[in-house]
C-alpha cells in the first residue's frame, strides 16, 4: 500500500475490546484502563522474531505487552478472558462483546505464544553455538593480547588521546539522540498503523454492510410494489363493497379488510423508515473513507519523516567511523613519536655517559 517500506513491526490481528488492569493494592479488583471499547492489535517484530499485544487509548498506549512463552490467556467467563505480564509487573483484562471475539482472540494469543517459543529456542541454538566458536577462538587472543607491547604514554600525545576520546562521546551521545527521535517517530507509527488497521477492518464490515444492505433494499424494493398493488386491490374491493352495499359481504369482511389495508399501510412505512436509515449509512461510510485517507496521508508523511531520520542517522554513523579512524590515526602517531622519544632518550642516555666518562679521564 505504501510506496516507502521497510521491515518494523506488523499488525498481524485486530480487534475490539474493553480493556482493564488489576489493582495493584487489592490484587483483586479491576480497574478499567479505557472508557470504551477500543482497538487491540497483535505486531510481529521480523527483525526480533517477537510479538507484542499494543492497545492506544488517545495518545497513551494503556497496553504495551511483549509476548512471552511461559504468559497464559486464561477465559473467566463467556465474555472476559486475562493474562499476567511479569515485566509491566500487572494483569491485563479484556471484556469483549461477543463470546465469538473472545475466541478468536485466544486462539490468536496460543499462536503467537507457540511461535514465540519456537524462535527463542531457535536463538538459543544458535547463542550455543556461538559459545563454542567463541570458546575455541579464545586461547589465540588471550595469547595475541599477551604477546602486545605494552603502551607508554607522555604528556602531549595523552591529551590528543583525551581530546580524541571527547569528540567520541559528543559524536555517540548525537547519535543516542537521533536514534531517540527515531524511536518515538517508530511509535507515533505503530499507534498510525493501529488506527489504520482498524480502519480497514470497520472499512470491511461496512462494505459487507452495504453489499446486503443494497441487495435487502432491492428485495424490499419488489416487496413494496407487491405490497402497493395489494394494498390498490384491497382498495378496490372495499369501495366496490360500499358501492354495492347490501348485495356484498357483511361487515366484519369489511372490518377485516380495512385492518388488512391498515396493516400493509404500516408495514410501507416500516420500510421506507429503513431505506432513510440504510441511505444515512451511506454516508457515514463516505466520512470513514475520508478518514482513512487522512490517516493514510498522515501515516505516508511519517514514512518520509522516518526516513529523514534515518539518513540523519547515517551520516552521524558515518561522521563517528570518520572519527574513529582520524583517532586511530592519532594514536599510530603517537605510538611513532613514544618510539623516536625512546631512542632519543637511550642515544642522550648514551651520550651522557660517554661525557661522563671522558670528563673522568
Amino acid at each position: 500500500m505504501f510506496s516507502l517500506h521497510r521491515e518494523r513491526e506488523q499488525p498481524i490481528f485486530s480487534t475490539r475490546a474493553h480493556v482493564f488492569q488489576i489493582d495493584p493494592a487489592t490484587k483483586r479488583n479491576w480497574i478499567p484502563a479505557s472508557k470504551h471499547a477500543v482497538t487491540v492489535s497483535f505486531f510481529y517484530d521480523a527483525n526480533r522474531h517477537a510479538y507484542r499485544i499494543i492497545s492506544v487509548g488517545g495518545t497513551k498506549a494503556i497496553i504495551n505487552s511483549m509476548i512471552s512463552p511461559n504468559m497464559t490467556f486464561t477465559k473467566t467467563s463467556q465474555k472476559f478472558g486475562q493474562w499476567a505480564d511479569s515485566r509491566a509487573n500487572t494483569v491485563y483484562g479484556l471484556g469483549f462483546a461477543t463470546e465469538q471475539q473472545l475466541h478468536q482472540f485466544a486462539e490468536r494469543f496460543k499462536e503467537v505464544k507457540e511461535a514465540t517459543r519456537l524462535a527463542r529456542e531457535k536463538s538459543q541454538d544458535k547463542m550455543e553455538l556461538s559459545s563454542a566458536a567463541l570458546s575455541i577462538a579464545a586461547p589465540q587472543d588471550l595469547s595475541d593480547e599477551l604477546q602486545s607491547p605494552p603502551v607508554m604514554c607522555v604528556n602531549g600525545p595523552e591529551d590528543k588521546l583525551y581530546r580524541s576520546q571527547s569528540a567520541d562521546i559528543t559524536l555517540s551521545s548525537e547519535k543516542e539522540r537521533i536514534k531517540k527521535m527515531l524511536s518515538e517517530g517508530s511509535i507515533c507509527e505503530i499507534n498510525l498503523e493501529a488506527e489504520l488497521f482498524s480502519l480497514q477492518d470497520s472499512n470491511a464490515k461496512l462494505v459487507a454492510a452495504l453489499h446486503e444492505a443494497n441487495a435487502n433494499v432491492e428485495q424490499w424494493k419488489k416487496q413494496l410494489a407487491a405490497y402497493q398493488d395489494e394494498t390498490e386491490r384491497l382498495r378496490d374491493q372495499v369501495a366496490d363493497l360500499e358501492a354495492h352495499g347490501g348485495h356484498g359481504p357483511s361487515d366484519m369482511l369489511k372490518d377485516e379488510l380495512t385492518q388488512s389495508l391498515e396493516e400493509l399501510e404500516n408495514l410501507l412505512k416500516a420500510k421506507d423508515e429503513e431505506i432513510r436509515i440504510l441511505q444515512s449509512k451511506k454516508s457515514d461510510f463516505h466520512e470513514l473513507e475520508q478518514e482513512r485517507e487522512e490517516a493514510i496521508h498522515r501515516l505516508q508523511e511519517l514514512e518520509m519523516r522516518n526516513v529523514d531520520l534515518e539518513r540523519r542517522v547515517q551520516n552521524a554513523e558515518q561522521n563517528l567511523a570518520s572519527a574513529l579512524e582520524d583517532r586511530d590515526r592519532s594514536e599510530n602517531e603517537v605510538q611513532r613519536v613514544v618510539q623516536i622519544l625512546d631512542v632519543k632518550i637511550f642515544d642522550l642516555n648514551d651520550l651522557r655517559q660517554s661525557l661522563v666518562k671522558l670528563i673522568s679521564k
